[in-house]
């Protein structure tokens, strides 16, 4: 089985890949999603992240988001500690979704691929890459922020150069490229080399 991480900064397009990939008929585990989801579920991370971030870090059993944001956005020693108490939930919760399927390839989506480690877990790193100015115009629609905090997220990732350099693949999601025929060349060129 070849494991193969789809990341990008925050607006750069990574969903609209996993969902092409998803058209293709190829497995995705979300980890932010599932993040979010153990964040709410797991015993385990909402007694640390209490213990971390204090009671109003849930309000009615559940994550407040906008709460954890504010607070782990503008430190970035909590968030580390927020992360050190969620990765480790979130790689476990990975790696059996892994053991149950049962295709050739299976796709990892992560934005925070480099900052948790989570690289280690994958044969192959494919970037989404888009410039600032589009991604921030993205994720303030689909967030309902504001430029301000999108950037303030921005820098909380690590710098595009890095994540660049580190890539097997780098996929262009600025609106002059076509994302399904970057992605069909990408998967040819892995089952030209699996065979």
């Amino acid at each position: 089985m070849i494991k193969i991480a789809i990341t990008g900064g925050i607006g750069s397009g990574k969903s609209v890949v996993s969902q092409l990939l998803k058209i293709f008929s190829y497995p995705v585990y979300d980890a932010d999603s599932r993040a979010k989801e153990l964040m709410n579920t797991s015993e385990v991370i909402k007694n640390r992240l209490i213990s971390l971030l204090g009671d109003a870090a849930y309000q009615g059993g559940m994550l407040d988001r906008s709460y954890v944001a504010s607070v782990v956005f503008s430190d970035p020693l909590l968030l580390q500690k927020m992360n050190a108490v969620v990765h480790p939930q979130v790689r476990s919760d990975f790696r059996s979704w892994c053991s149950r399927q049962n295709s050739r390839m299976v796709f990892l989506e992560s934005a925070i691929l480099f900052e948790s480690g989570f690289e280690a877990e994958v044969d192959r790193v494919w970037l989404v890459w888009a410039p600032d100015r589009l991604r921030i115009e993205r994720a303030m629609k689909r967030d309902n922020s504001t430029a301000e905090l999108v950037e303030r997220r921005m820098k909380a990732q690590w710098p595009e150069k890095e994540k660049i350099d580190r890539a097997d693949a780098v996929i262009q999601n600025d609106d002059r490229h076509s994302l399904i025929e970057q992605v069909q060349q990408l998967l040819s060129a892995l089952s030209d080399n699996t065979k």
